[in-house]
């Protein structure tokens, strides 16, 4: 059942990740119930990923149970599944809403409950998570397309000329210190990469600047944003080439095709999103007629595999029927259902109910 074509090359870094990556952020309550989480589902549906080559899971100890309910399917699982058979990315530093701790002390500690969680003695990336709501705030704005962070505004995001090594205050301080304890974890071999994970573009691209014009001057291995390559917001494109060049970071991760269940017929009430993006959503919806959760995923795999290099894509799996979707549709699109496609046709009414609306390419503020 396994299907190789998941395994294929994405950068040609040393993570060697697959074309999809599994987010366990849905074995949260922000996503399903304990009744869901405890019964054989996760079970299921994780090794039905594995089975299809899904061979990435990506989780973090904010996301609730989530570790615990992996690290005991994985158990489970280990006779089919050894742990050399798939990669392990978990994150650090959020351990709540509002509750934040980049301390060295706490990241050893979380590093080490993550290990004993996942039933594993190393861990194939650890993440710092949401970086934005520790460092010092740089930006002209909160709101809107950022795009311009990468030309006439660039200074006035941090991404100017000469800036590269520049602190800005404490909070920049506290990521530093906290990325140099991930690196002295990796140094002990529990960890084989690191990364930084948030939302804003352009923060997450002036910090990974920063860390590489920073001693021991390592560019960052790895780096994850969500809902920034889907349907409503695609613009994780126009920073690609900036990170590879600038920030020269070996692996990007877009995360989140949904975009946390914005796109969805039911966004949770929780969801960022302002009412007007929210009534865009569903006059996009209304105007493809069909499943768009099905049409916003496709688009997010077409547009991450097509690049030069490809981007492995965090896809939230609740249950094997989930999966087998995903994996259908992901065949669809690398068989090329290509210009002029009936899927293509909708990807484009969609993104013009949100451009007519003025959120297309629109990031809310976080925090």
């Amino acid at each position: 059942m396994t299907d190789a074509g998941y395994r294929k090359s994405t950068l040609g870094a040393t993570l060697d990740l697959p074309a999809i990556i599994y987010g366990a952020g849905a074995f949260s309550n922000q996503y399903n119930t304990d009744d869901h989480l405890t019964s054989a589902i996760p079970l299921r549906t994780v090794r039905l990923a594995l089975r299809y080559g899904i061979r990435a899971i990506d989780t973090s100890v904010y996301y609730g149970p989530s570790e615990i309910v992996l690290g005991d399917v994985l158990h489970a699982l280990r006779d089919e599944f050894p742990r050399s058979s798939y990669k392990l990315m978990t994150k650090c530093g959020r351990y709540g809403t509002a509750q934040f701790d980049y301390s060295p002390t706490t990241i050893r500690e979380s590093v080490t409950r993550s290990l004993a969680r996942l039933k594993t003695d190393y861990l194939d990336t650890v993440y710092l998570h949401d970086v934005e709501f520790v460092c010092t705030p740089f930006a002209p704005r909160t709101t809107g397309n950022h795009a311009s962070a990468l030309a006439d505004e660039a200074a006035a995001y941090g991404l100017g000329d000469g800036d590269e090594a520049t602190i800005r205050g404490e909070g920049d301080k506290k990521v530093l210190d906290a990325f140099h304890t991930l690196q002295d974890l990796q140094s002990q071999g529990l960890i084989k990469h690191i990364g930084i994970t948030g939302f804003p573009l352009p923060t997450l691209l002036r910090l990974a600047i920063l860390i590489l014009h920073t001693a021991p001057y390592k560019p960052v291995d790895v780096i994850l944003s969500y809902s920034h390559l889907c349907l409503q917001n695609a613009t994780f494109l126009d920073f690609v080439p900036h990170f590879y060049a600038r920030a020269r970071v070996g692996q990007l991760v877009p995360a989140s095709p949904l975009s946390m269940g914005m796109l969805t017929p039911s966004p949770p009430s929780w969801h960022p999103a302002p009412p007007e993006l929210k009534q865009a959503v569903a006059d996009a919806r209304v105007g493809w007629g069909g499943d768009f959760p099905e049409l916003a995923v496709g688009y997010s795999l077409r547009q991450s595999g097509a690049l030069e290099r490809a981007l492995p894509l965090v896809v939230g799996f609740s249950n094997p029927r989930e999966v087998h979707e995903c994996v259908r549709v992901w065949r669809e699109v690398r068989a090329g259902a290509g210009k002029g496609s009936k899927r293509e046709e909708g990807e484009e009414r969609a993104r013009e109910e949100f451009r007519k609306a003025g959120y297309l390419g629109w990031s809310w503020a976080s925090p």
